[in-house]
């Protein structure tokens, strides 16, 4: 696999596979399918060949170059929007 990381914070936004081409310019990173227009040659560095944990979802991982750590900062959106809609569900409830 691969991941791209922003270089201030080494926070693993992406991962792809090891196959699949990425072109770093100094405007926008081009992958498979899309162009990320906030990360670029500047503040981003892709690193290849890493193997990312079990339960990796964007933003979520520190990537040091070699080890993966717990982003103190990550909260799941999945669990935010959960939490949300049970606080707007029990609002309507009489």
């Amino acid at each position: 696999m691969q991941t791209i990381t922003f270089n201030d914070s080494n926070i693993s936004s992406y991962i792809f596979e090891d196959n699949a081409t990425i072109t770093v310019s100094t405007d926008s990173i081009t992958c498979p399918g899309f162009i990320i227009c906030d990360m670029n040659s500047g503040n981003a560095t892709v690193t290849q060949n890493v193997t990312p944990p079990a339960d990796w979802k964007g933003g979520k991982y520190v990537f040091d170059g070699t080890n993966w750590i717990d982003n103190p900062i990550w909260n799941d959106p999945q669990e935010l929007e959960i939490a949300r809609l049970e606080e707007e569900l029990a609002a309507l409830k009489p």
